[in-house]
């Protein structure tokens, strides 16, 4: 574990040489603080929602609108009752499109994806790599800063009207590489109500 201003931190679960803003489709995963079921309750396979989880939805939902520079499209996504699921595609715009230059060149000489062009080499994109370090670096215009505003708006609501609420201080994502994966995700996200005793955040 590394060590920061003297206070030890967890490695960061983001994959360390990909550019987080980059044109691609991303599927988020966000947990409740403690796996608290703040956001409702299954019933019958279906997902009722609390006012806080109708909050998250409906602030989920105005992301595309809140960054129209970004270009985001917003696929399946599910409000369970202690996590969030959601696929989001950051399309191509001035922000990636500067930053890709060189990338794009590195692209035309590897085994790319032609839907999202996401390396088909690597086994899985979620895993963690400490022996090297993100070159582009932290940054505003990328998934990282959609996640942060996403999960503040809906804390500042619970805040503001007193419901007890916390999000888990992290996320975990993982880069959709093809048509199958992509498909495979989607029918996840729409099951996940059905199949929640198998679930793994189910407790």
């Amino acid at each position: 574990m590394d060590k920061y201003k003297n206070k030890y931190r967890i490695p960061s679960a983001r994959l360390q040489n990909w550019d987080y803003g980059s044109n691609a489709a991303y599927f988020i995963t966000i947990c409740t603080a403690d796996r608290e079921h703040y956001f409702g309750k299954i019933i019958k396979n279906k997902m009722q929602l609390f006012e806080i989880g109708r909050i998250t939805k409906n602030e989920w939902l105005k992301t595309p609108e809140i960054r129209p520079d970004m270009n985001l499209l917003l696929d399946r996504f599910i409000v369970m009752p202690n996590h969030f699921h959601g696929i989001i595609i950051i399309g191509e715009n001035e922000y990636n499109t500067k930053r890709g230059t060189e990338r794009d060149m590195e692209c035309d000489m590897e085994c790319r994806d032609a839907m999202h062009c996401v390396s088909t080499t690597t086994t899985d994109k979620t895993t963690t790599n400490n022996d090297t370090k993100n070159e582009f670096g932290p940054q505003s215009k990328n998934l990282a800063s959609i996640i942060r505003g996403f999960k503040s708006s809906v804390t500042t609501f619970a805040h503001k009207n007193n419901i007890k609420f916390g999000w888990q201080s992290r996320f975990h994502d993982h880069i959709i590489r093809n048509d199958t994966e992509y498909n495979r995700i989607r029918t996840y996200i729409i099951n996940n109500p059905a199949n929640w005793p198998q679930d793994k955040f189910y407790q």
